[in-house]
């Protein structure tokens, strides 16, 4: 079941998190986060009215997803990037691809025109998952990140969105 995240999801989402950054390129951080920052971060989405979501099997938090700006500047406001995780010992069962369904969902729903996903290269199984929901690729940002002793290369994907009825300036 995916269902909006509660400040009481957050000890599960902090351990999917930090399990992304101490095992893998997924996140290009070097350190664990604290319950307290993802508290921080949680309110922050709240008060941004960025969503949380969490897929929740058999009463264990298994995922999360969310997105939020592309870009602080206001050209940028019909963009948004997305973050899907999901712990490692739930992946390959499509719980990934329902949370990224979602945000797509509710991206359209909300008039976003575009949304970026910040890829690891590496990562293919995101990568194929990406381009399976309609993502396309949008250029690699070459020794963008360092960690495990490698250099990172990041790949943008895109999708196109319906976009807003009638979009602003202002």
């Amino acid at each position: 079941m995916i269902r909006f995240a509660s400040e009481n999801d957050l000890e599960a989402i902090l351990a999917i998190y930090n399990d992304a950054i101490l095992n893998t390129t997924a996140v290009y951080t070097y350190h664990a986060k604290t319950l307290e920052e993802r508290q921080l971060w949680f309110r922050k989405k709240c008060e941004e009215g960025y969503p949380l979501w969490v897929y929740e099997h058999e009463g264990n938090v298994v995922g999360y997803a969310t997105y939020g700006s592309f870009r602080s500047s206001p050209a940028y406001k019909y963009t948004i990037e997305h973050s899907v995780y999901v712990h490692k010992e739930f992946r390959k069962h499509g719980f990934g691809k329902a949370l990224l369904e979602t945000i797509i969902e509710d991206a359209n729903a909300k008039g976003y025109a575009t949304l970026v996903a910040g890829i690891d290269a590496a990562n293919t199984k995101s990568i194929h998952l990406h381009e399976k929901l309609g993502f396309h690729s949008a250029g690699i940002i070459h020794k963008a990140g360092y960690k495990f002793s490698q250099w990172l290369d990041l790949a943008f994907y895109e999708l196109q969105l319906n976009g807003p009825q009638n979009p602003t300036e202002g």
